[in-house]
């Protein structure tokens, strides 16, 4: 069953954000780097809600489609999703 989802609150966000590596300061070409709470929101809205990549919403604190799968990647093939999965429950 879908659920609704609004986007992390300052405090939840203040949970996860040390698990993810560190944003890098040095850009190289192209586009910046969405911040990480947005790749993150969008996430969990897929999750939750249940919806396709491309009903992703489009605002403020959403990272667009391909930003989102692109760390989704990123994050599944250097071992963030397994420490996130290793850590205690609380």
């Amino acid at each position: 069953m879908a659920g609704r989802f609004d986007g992390l609150s300052d405090l939840e966000w203040k949970l996860f954000k040390d698990i993810f590596p560190e944003e890098s300061s040095k850009r190289g070409k192209g586009m910046p780097h969405v911040p990480y709470l947005y790749v993150l929101n969008s996430l969990l809205y897929i999750l939750i809600t249940g919806c396709r990549w491309c009903d992703l919403p489009k605002g403020e604190i959403w990272a667009s489609k391909s930003s989102s799968h692109r760390w989704l990647k990123r994050w599944h093939s250097n071992g963030t999703f397994e420490h996130l999965i290793a850590l205690p429950s609380l």
